[in-house]
């Protein structure tokens, strides 16, 4: 069943691909319930063989109470990675497979391999670096692919402030459409150097800037004004010797430091992918803007939420 949907899904979704120029998209989406998977495809600017940019396959399996268990487990995933790579014509060295669980409070971008395989893709003329095998993400959210786009498109001349930036990709977005400024924010070295790497593969040079903090840290000392910021956070982080950030708790107080250093006229895009998420009062000028957002190759539109202040 999952070679079948996959085959049929891929040949549909390699013509949306090529006429919207998208080389990193998702192939399945927990199509069939009793095979929780999503299956994302990766052209890579490597080689093959013959000469062309080569595809990987990154799966995720959602662990569910009725999927096997134990040995049993391990034989059934095995055979569903075999089958998805057969029927993309994806050897399975190819293929990186990798488990969620329900999420603990502060595990999101947590290392749990050290396989160390790096690929350079590319996304609206942008190149970026993704680790197919160390983390639960790779490094590039697909999901929002859309809201990079915007982001790109109103950034000329525009002063942009990227919060839990990971790994800066919205910032490369703004910077390469002619931010005149960035200022790129995140707790983990190991992010703000992939950010920096993000940089270097796209020849980015100016008014660029890479700082160590957490979002409200920053935000509580900041003298600066933005006239784009970009909140995108983690539903949990840690934060320095501070409790640790908690979306729903801490998104009026998030969201009301950023209006305090929004240049007039400025825009804010906010998002996030914890489902429960309850708008506070905050986002009252906010539009919700989910539906055009969510790419169409996501089946699950509820994967974030993302709200728009100011002109678009």
């Amino acid at each position: 069943m999952l070679g079948n949907r996959l085959a049929k899904n891929a040949k549909n979704q390699a013509r949306w691909a090529a006429r919207e120029n998208v080389s990193c998209y998702r192939l399945y989406d927990h199509d069939i319930p009793e095979i929780p998977l999503v299956v994302d495809w990766y052209e890579c600017l490597s080689a093959s063989p013959g000469g062309s940019p080569s595809g990987r396959l990154h799966i995720a399996e959602y662990a569910r109470g009725s999927s096997p268990q134990g040995e049993a487990h391990g034989l059934w995933i095995e055979a569903l990675v075999a089958a998805a790579a057969a029927a993309l014509g994806v050897d399975e060295s190819a293929t990186y497979c990798k488990r969620r669980v329900r999420q603990r409070a502060l595990g999101q971008y947590e290392r749990f391999a050290q396989a160390g395989v790096v690929e350079t893709v590319m996304e609206g003329g942008r190149r970026f670096k993704v680790n197919l095998s160390d983390y639960l993400d790779t490094g590039l959210f697909l999901d929002h692919r859309t809201t990079r786009r915007w982001i790109g498109d109103c950034a000329k001349g525009q002063r942009v402030l990227n919060l839990f930036a990971y790994t800066g990709s919205f910032s490369v977005y703004a910077a390469t459409g002619g931010a005149a400024r960035t200022v790129t924010v995140d707790w983990s070295n190991t992010y703000l150097d992939w950010a920096r790497d993000n940089f270097e593969l796209n020849k980015i040079k100016g008014d660029h800037h890479f700082i160590r903090d957490d979002a409200l840290g920053f935000l509580e000392h900041d003298k600066g004004q933005h006239d784009i910021i970009v909140v995108d956070p983690p539903t949990h982080s840690k934060r320095t010797d501070k409790s640790p950030f908690d979306i729903q708790r801490d998104h009026p107080h998030l969201l009301s430091l950023c209006r305090a250093r929004l240049a007039p006229g400025g825009r804010i895009m906010f998002s996030t992918n914890f489902r429960g998420f309850r708008p506070g009062a905050v986002l009252a000028d906010f539009k919700e803007v989910s539906d055009r957002t969510v790419p169409t190759d996501f089946r699950d539109r509820k994967i974030h939420r993302a709200f728009w202040l100011g002109p678009r």
